[in-house]
């Protein structure tokens, strides 16, 4: 640590401080909301595969991360047991896969919008009945949003004890990639939270 810490010291003491506030875009709000974006878009794949993607842009949520509420809804959309999304259309062998989330970091989520979106693989005849397949899709996030969060916090506290077990249970990472990983932690979380802001869940707030 001290030979590294001399290194650093080194290598970066020369770089001016000039004091200011990292740049915020948070005023650059609805980014997506143009004509083009409220479209379907079909995309010829190089691959033989059928995937139907659904996005949507929701406002910033980085300020949630002790939260992580986009983290709790991917849960409820990717489950795979008795009355989840992929099991109905499994049934109707219409899907192979779903996959719904949101990379917490650059693109998907930042100062201005986040993203979050919902994949489907689909069968050859999942994709004759494409339309139908979102349409069950928008019926499962609208009785997500009638229902309401769970009120019992159990399977809010259920995700939270899976990620702690993840996380104290890890195997050791490359040392490059967990500074890097390190350092762009130092850019989203307060300060003793930059071990663990990306992977733990930290307070239950159903408004949120």
């Amino acid at each position: 640590l001290d030979t590294l810490e001399k290194w650093v010291t080194e290598i970066f003491s020369e770089i001016p401080n000039n004091g200011l506030p990292k740049p915020s875009f948070d005023h650059l709000t609805q980014p997506f909301d143009t004509p083009e974006f409220h479209k379907l878009y079909r995309v010829v794949p190089i691959r033989k595969v059928h995937s139907l993607t659904i996005t949507w842009a929701l406002p910033p949520q980085e300020q949630y991360y002790r939260v992580k509420p986009l983290h709790y809804i991917s849960w409820l959309v990717g489950h795979e047991g008795k009355g989840s999304v992929l099991s109905f259309l499994r049934k109707k062998f219409w899907a192979l896969a779903l996959y719904g989330g949101n990379g917490e970091t650059g693109f998907e989520q930042n100062s201005t919008y986040s993203i979050f979106s919902i994949s489907v693989t689909l069968t050859d005849e999942g994709y004759k009945h494409f339309y139908e397949v979102a349409h069950v899709v928008f019926q499962y996030v609208k009785m997500l949003q009638k229902r309401g969060p769970d009120q019992r916090q159990v399977i809010w506290e259920e995700i939270q004890k899976i990620e702690a077990n993840e996380f104290h249970y890890q195997e050791q990472t490359d040392p490059v990639d967990y500074v890097e990983n390190l350092c762009e932690n130092m850019q989203l979380f307060e300060k003793e939270d930059f071990l663990t802001g990306d992977q733990l869940l930290f307070e239950y707030k159903p408004e949120v």
